[in-house]
């Protein structure tokens, strides 16, 4: 459960999305990126890790939006002005997806929430949490390719509290695996249901 209050977090509220993919479908995405038990328990040591290092992890990877105006774009005006309290916003809600990939269990509730995350990105949803006037899509194609960059870079801090490299490789694959398949639940409102 989260302690504080972050503008537009919803999990598990009934202001979030409600996901059409079910358990079972749940459990053969996680059997094709081969996310084992082994893999939660590596999960639930990384949110150990990170937790007090939330803030480093997201100055890099906003570092990384920033540095690339293609990518701030889908923070932005349609004009081209970043909107810094959409940045800021999203920031807060970023920095609890860290946590709650690693801790929260991947039931109905993780899979409802998934799909809400994922109507954020499209026009179904995007802008209307933080009623900004941004533009209205982010692309699937770069929902994918963030997959690399959020995962290149967590192994440094996933190595910064002295547990073994077998640990923190187990830590860093287990990462891969639930944001890999975590994009996978994302791509499902950019595609034809009978495709996805």
């Amino acid at each position: 459960m989260r302690t504080t209050t972050i503008p537009g977090y919803t999990y598990g509220s009934d202001e979030s999305a409600k996901s059409p993919v079910g358990l079972d479908e749940l459990e053969k995405l996680k059997a094709t990126v081969m996310f084992t038990d082994d893999d939660e328990q590596a999960l639930r040591l990384a949110g150990d890790v990170l937790e007090d290092q939330v803030e480093d992890v997201l100055d890099v990877w906003y570092g990384f939006v920033g540095g690339h105006p293609h990518l701030l774009a889908y923070f932005s005006t349609p004009d081209g002005e970043p909107i810094q309290e959409y940045l800021d916003r999203v920031r807060q809600r970023f920095a609890q997806w860290i946590l709650d990939t690693c801790r929260r269990p991947y039931d109905q509730t993780w899979l409802d929430y998934q799909e809400e995350i994922a109507l954020r990105h499209t026009p179904q949803k995007k802008n209307t949490v933080d009623g900004v006037d941004s533009v209205d899509n982010i692309p699937l194609r770069y929902i994918i390719a963030f997959v690399y960059p959020i995962t290149a870079t967590m192994r440094d801090f996933l190595a910064k509290k002295g547990h073994s490299s077998d640990q923190v490789e187990a830590m860093h694959q287990a990462w891969f695996k639930a944001v890999t398949l975590q994009a996978a639940l994302w791509a499902r409102p950019y595609v034809r249901d009978a495709l996805w």
